[in-house]
């Protein structure tokens, strides 16, 4: 059974500068902006949480992972038979992924996505 397929659900939008985040229905410009700086809003995913507001290290990895253009999905579309995506919370994954990327040669989307960093797959 699908499990985004019975109802469509919201999707989290990020602002990194403000470190806010928001949940709404995707639109057809899917121009969401901030509210409290009027800039254009990142899409985060279905299954982004928000770090707190005064975590200033934590929104420093999302603002990472977003900029490589991932977002925080633990289903595929579909929601059919899917393990939950890794994504790095700690500035220290997050380093490690980082140099990983450089000695492999790998974009660093791809090293990001990877659950140990070492792995070649």
């Amino acid at each position: 059974m699908c499990h985004y397929a019975e109802k469509r659900y919201k999707l989290h939008y990020a602002c990194v500068a403000c470190r806010i985040a928001f949940k709404r229905h995707p639109g057809p410009g899917n121009d969401h902006r901030c509210p409290r700086c009027s800039e254009a809003m990142a899409c985060a995913g279905h299954d982004f949480a928000a770090p707190r507001r005064r975590d200033t290290k934590a929104w420093s990895v999302v603002a990472v992972v977003l900029s490589a253009g991932l977002r925080y999905e633990g289903r595929e579309p579909c929601g059919c038979d899917s393990d939950p995506k890794f994504r790095p919370r700690t500035r220290a994954q997050l380093r490690e992924r980082r140099i990983a990327a450089v000695r492999t040669g790998i974009p660093l989307a791809d090293a990001l996505e990877r659950r140990d960093a070492q792995t070649s797959a």
